[in-house]
């Protein structure tokens, strides 16, 4: 295990009342640090607007399950729950994310403090901060990404005072070690609630522990195998839940790691990973945590912690990375998430070095500043005019109307579209038992179930409605009117809805706002008598919803 002490260390600890970083006042600047991010994700989680994901997801908070079609539920769970105290509103689903984040930041510091040192601590968190999946999308939306990265360091964290202990330090008993496994399996089922991810640290660990033999001696100790038992314990929701749904979580997340029809390989796909995860970390911090990948193998066989590292980061990177050579994974760049998080580790001793280096110093301060000034300025500008809309025709809309891309400013994703709710109510749909709401594109149906907030039941009129089709029983509709919404596709209401309906009537758009800007058409569309269609439509899962069979004709 590395411990590694600044030689200056006892020269900065006696002067910790200045502003330098000193291994004294690290966990304090590291509170601030946590703090201070804290307080501005709240403002964003309650100013700006949910996105594509978070307002598909957010049916499954007013229906809770003991899991769902493409996630896990703790994150579902969680949400409930503080939407029961603050409401349907936006910080009330997101309010757990940012909650577990601040939580994160702190267990991220504590590891890093103990396999490297605390200034070290201090910045991977900042690091961890800065980095754009990170600071916005893992700690701010409403996903499963915040319970899984905070369970996945807190299983990590008491793994590590199991397996990597302090020099020194006196021998636990047999109880207290049974004790912290028994944590790990709680920590490890939790994390397996949240999502499927969980498989790679336990892929990882059992790694790391086979490939040193100081710590081969716990493959006959019973500590792991009750912490595996106790996960698969609080993972039986799941397990039950798909038993009796056809094992269409496990199914639907199994395709999309397998070649669509024939295989054929895809470098072009490749490519868009590894540029789209490098945007995601942002270039200028990608590339200094690849470096600490590549340090960690180098280092595997003489330091423990580098082994950790390396076994419990590279696993989803390189899973997720390859599989793109045939698996279209489209721009899911977030998934390698985990892997990265364990490299801010050694980043952040990287950092706490390089610092101390005369040589590397200066370019190192340049390169912190520039990241801090990035990240803030940019979420700063991007979070106002979500909200504003004030960079609408100098920035996104402006690039749009120039380059003809033939697509909407991709901001206005963080409006909620509440003009949806406005129509609806002018028009008596909102109070009328008899109309439901209805899409052919399951993201555009998050959209307007989240304008709506779930007030009118909603169908999807898709081949891939995924979680809505659990959620809402078509067949219980039948014979009632639907408003139908698109957006830039009018071909599916021809091809999709007609045939369910006796009359299908085009009525004025639906124009989406932004600060008293209109931004977004939505075509609209007044449909009667939904009904079982006269010629068989099996590509559709409300075909089977509304023969009373599951969605998907199992």
């Amino acid at each position: 295990m590395n411990k590694n002490i600044d030689p200056a260390q006892n020269t900065s600890n006696n002067t910790s009342h200045t502003k330098k970083l000193t291994e004294l006042n690290a966990a304090r600047y590291t509170f601030y640090l946590i703090a201070a991010t804290f307080i501005a994700r709240l403002l964003i989680a309650a100013y700006t607007g949910l996105g594509i994901g978070e307002s598909y997801y957010f049916r499954g908070v007013l229906n809770l399950s003991l899991s769902y079609f493409d996630q896990p539920p703790l994150f579902f769970w969680l949400s409930w729950l503080t939407t029961k105290i603050f409401g349907l509103t936006n910080i009330g689903l997101r309010l757990p994310a940012v909650l577990l984040f601040a939580g994160t930041s702190w267990l991220l510091f504590l590891i890093t403090k103990r396999l490297f040192n605390a200034k070290a601590g201090f910045w991977a968190v900042l690091m961890m901060n800065l980095s754009a999946v990170f600071t916005i999308p893992v700690a701010t939306w409403f996903q499963p990404d915040a319970p899984l990265m905070f369970f996945w360091l807190a299983a990590t964290y008491f793994m590590v005072q199991l397996m990597l202990p302090v020099k020194d330090a006196p021998q636990r008993s047999r109880g207290n070690v049974y004790l912290q496994w028994i944590i790990i399996g709680i920590c490890m089922g939790l994390a397996t609630l949240s999502k499927y991810h969980v498989l790679f640290l336990f892929v990882g660990i059992l790694i790391f522990v086979s490939a040193n033999k100081n710590q081969r001696h716990w493959l006959r100790h019973p500590g792991p195998y009750l912490a595996v038992l106790i996960t698969i314990l609080f993972a039986s929701p799941i397990l039950w839940w798909n038993y009796h749904n056809a094992w269409v979580s496990f199914a639907f997340q199994g395709s999309r790691a397998g070649s669509d029809g024939k295989f054929v390989l895809h470098p072009d796909w490749f490519l868009r990973s590894f540029i789209g995860q490098a945007c995601w970390i942002l270039p200028w911090i990608w590339i200094p945590v690849m470096r600490q990948l590549y340090k960690a193998f180098k280092e595997r066989n003489n330091s423990e912690a580098y082994s950790f590292i390396l076994w419990t980061s590279v696993l989803p990177i390189v899973f997720f990375t390859v599989i793109t050579l045939w698996a279209d994974l489209q721009y899911h760049f977030h998934w390698q998430a985990p892997g990265y998080l364990m490299l801010f580790m050694p980043l952040g001793y990287a950092i706490d070095q390089n610092l101390n280096n005369p040589e590397k110093a200066r370019s190192t301060r340049r390169w912190l500043r520039f990241s801090a000034s990035f990240t803030i300025i940019t979420i700063t500008f991007l979070s106002l005019h979500m909200v504003t809309g004030f960079w609408q025709w100098y920035g996104p809309k402006y690039i749009v109307n120039r380059t003809h891309l033939g697509i909407d400013d991709p901001t206005i994703e963080g409006n909620d579209y509440l003009d949806i709710k406005t129509r609806f109510e002018k028009e008596g749909w909102l109070k009328n038992d008899k109309v439901f709401a209805g899409c052919t594109r399951w993201w555009l149906t998050g959209k307007v179930d989240w304008a709506l907030k779930g007030e009118k039941p909603i169908v999807c009129f898709s081949y891939d409605p995924r979680n809505l089709a659990f959620l809402v029983d078509p067949g219980t509709l039948k014979g009632d009117d639907a408003v139908l919404i698109t957006q830039n596709d009018t071909t599916s209401i021809y091809q999709d809805v007609i045939p369910f309906f006796d009359k299908v009537k085009r009525v004025p758009d639906i124009i989406v706002t932004r600060n008293g800007r209109p931004e977004l058409h939505l075509a609209t569309f007044y449909c009667t008598n939904f009904h079982l269609p006269s010629v068989p439509r099996k590509d559709l899962p409300v075909y089977y919803q509304l023969m009373g069979l599951p969605p998907f004709g199992h």
